[in-house]
This record gives structure tokens, C-alpha cells and sequence, in this order.
């Protein structure tokens, strides 16, 4: 199955991801004051919806801040330097780590009393768990975007040909959590209706196999462009069904009560139209909404900030989720 493909919307094209960490509570409301720590460290946790920064929106994250509640967003995209044929971490595959677009980006967001996730992956290009030879190499190259940008959480958006890299990927974040037991891993993958097919389902027990510390610390599925078909579906009941799949296949491989799975799971949503026909509407969103909440999902977040319409509607019903 394809999952997450270029998204054509608005005369953007985008590639779909996820967000935010574990152990979560969202900030209700947006400030322009100068934020602490532990707020800091809370921004960063819950509902922090993707900017693809290649494209170029008209949404400003801070005016969207104080109007929705959102107080993170999730960048996408880390790849690995396409032209060096090393493992070398840089924006959107070209350029380098220190983009001067991207810090003032962060700089703005933080300024304002938010924080950011960076995302590594997604659907195309060179990606880092191809490229580096190693879990010790990868490690490193995470370790530079972690340092670069101060992160408090890291988001690893794993798919297309990287998935079969899982191995060396699990291994490189739990070497991330030795050396940085404050800062958040996420995972985030593709899915069935059902949970985790294919080369993701054995992703789990791989992450077991790795004792302590645990590698992952929320597992968020994409729950859209099912089967390269999702036309016709109502989003609500496939996100919900998707989620209580991964919550088996999680309990099943790692053990611990629901709450404690649950706490480790994570929902990133497509908003309005999908990659294969299919829509994601607003009231699909507040169906994942009320869900997250009763079950108690640590992340909630959405694909992509540029996409949402002139009222920031899907935003807001992400702006709620307390986590």
C-alpha cells in the first residue's frame, strides 16, 4: 500500500505526515509573552499540526496560534543530502541544516510562546535511514538536528523504502532516548483500516526486542490513502478502527494496560482531500477528536497546515485535544 504520497492542493503539493510526542497535555490558548521551560515543554506535546516548509503558505503560524489554541507545529521535511552520497542531514534533501528560512521559522514560533517538532522522512527523497550505513551513523545524524535546533521531541516519519530500514532506525532512536532521555521519539507509519500491514507490522516487535530504554515513545499512524483507495470512506470510523488496530498489535508486542498502550498512540490525520479520492472532513475530525480524548492518545495532529481552509477549521478542532 502507498502511505503518503504528494498531495496536490490549493496549487501546493504536499507529503502527508504526522506530529507530536508522548506524555502529552496541550496549551489551551496561544501567548505572545515569553514563554517558560515547563510551558515550553508542554507546547510541544499534543496537537502540533505539519508546515511542509518547501511550499509556501499564507498561513502564519503565529496569527494561527492565537486564533485556534495550537501552540506546536510540526516541520517537515530532514532528508539526507541528495548530491553528497553521505549520511548528512539537511532540509527538504538540498541546502543545508542551517537554513536561514527555517531558524527565523522556529525563532518566530518560539518567540510567540510556542515550540516546534521536526519531522525526518516522509514519502520522497533521500532519506537518512537509507543513506547512513549504520544505527551509530544514524544516531549522529539525528543526534545534529536534536542539537541544531534545541528539539524537545523528534519526529520520524517512516515510510516508502525506508521502512525496511526499521531495524537500524529503532536502534538509532533508542541510542537517542540513552543519550537524551528528555526528549520525545515518535514514530510515524502507515496503516490499514485494521492497524499496521505489511513491513510495518513487524515494527513493533522488533522495538520489544530492543529492551530498555524503550526506542519509541508514541507510535502515530496515518490513517488516510488506504490501500491507494480511501474514496467513499467515512474517515471518523476508519481513523478509530485503524487506531484500535495498532492498539492490539502495540499491547500484543510491548504488554502493559490499555491506558498505558494508549498513552503511547498517536493519530495524524489528512485534511479535506486525500491522495486517492477520498476526504476527510471537519466532523471527521471532531470523531477523532472525541476519541483521542476518552482513550487517551498522547498525539493528535494533522497533514498540512497550507491545506486548511480560510477559517482554520480543521486547526481549531486540533486545538482543542488536551492529551
Amino acid at each position: 500500500m502507498r502511505h503518503r504520497t504528494m498531495a496536490i492542493g490549493a496549487a501546493l503539493a504536499v507529503v502527508a505526515a504526522g506530529s507530536v510526542p508522548v506524555g502529552i497535555q496541550m496549551s489551551q490558548a496561544a501567548t505572545t509573552a515569553a514563554p517558560q521551560a515547563s510551558t515550553l515543554a508542554l507546547a510541544v506535546r499534543g496537537g502540533a499540526p505539519y508546515i511542509y516548509t518547501s511550499v509556501s503558505g499564507t498561513k502564519d503560524p503565529v496569527n494561527v496560534m492565537k486564533t485556534t489554541g495550537v501552540r506546536a507545529f510540526t516541520l517537515a521535511f530532514i532528508l539526507n543530502k541528495t548530491v553528497s552520497g553521505k549520511c548528512s542531514p539537511v532540509w527538504d534533501g538540498s541546502g543545508t541544516l542551517a537554513d536561514a528560512s527555517k531558524t527565523a521559522l522556529i525563532n518566530k514560533i518560539r518567540g510567540a510562546g510556542g515550540d516546534v517538532v521536526i519531522s525526518v522522512g516522509g514519502a520522497a527523497g533521500n532519506k537518512l535511514g537509507n543513506a547512513c550505513k549504520n544505527a551509530d551513523d544514524l544516531t549522529a545524524a539525528y543526534q545534529a538536528v536534536i542539537d541544531k535546533f534545541k528539539l524537545k521531541a523528534i519526529d520520524i516519519d517512516l515510510e516508502a523504502g525506508e521502512v525496511s530500514q526499521s531495524s537500524k532506525v529503532l536502534k538509532a532512536l533508542q541510542n537517542i532516548k540513552k543519550k537524551n532521555p528528555s526528549v520525545s521519539t515518535i514514530l510515524t507509519l502507515g496503516t490499514s483500516t485494521t492497524g499496521l500491514v505489511g513491513g510495518e507490522a513487524k515494527i513493533p516487535a522488533q522495538a520489544a526486542a530492543l529492551g530498555s530504554p524503550a526506542a519509541v515513545d508514541n507510535w502515530t499512524i496515518m490513517p488516510f490513502d488506504f490501500s491507494d483507495n480511501d474514496s467513499g470512506l467515512d474517515h471518523g470510523k476508519a481513523t478509530t478502527s485503524a487506531s484500535e488496530g495498532l492498539h492490539k498489535q502495540l499491547k500484543s508486542a510491548l504488554g502493559g494496560s490499555d491506558a498505558a498502550i494508549y498513552a503511547k498512540q498517536g493519530i495524524s490525520s489528512m485534511n479535506a482531500a486525500t491522495d486517492t479520492g477520498g476526504n476527510v472532513s471537519v466532523a471527521n475530525f471532531n470523531t477523532m477528536l472525541a476519541y483521542v480524548q476518552s482513550k487517551g492518545l498522547t498525539r493528535f495532529t494533522y497533514w498540512e497546515l497550507s491545506r486548511d481552509n480560510s477559517s482554520l477549521a480543521y486547526t481549531k478542532v486540533i486545538g482543542k485535544f488536551t492529551g
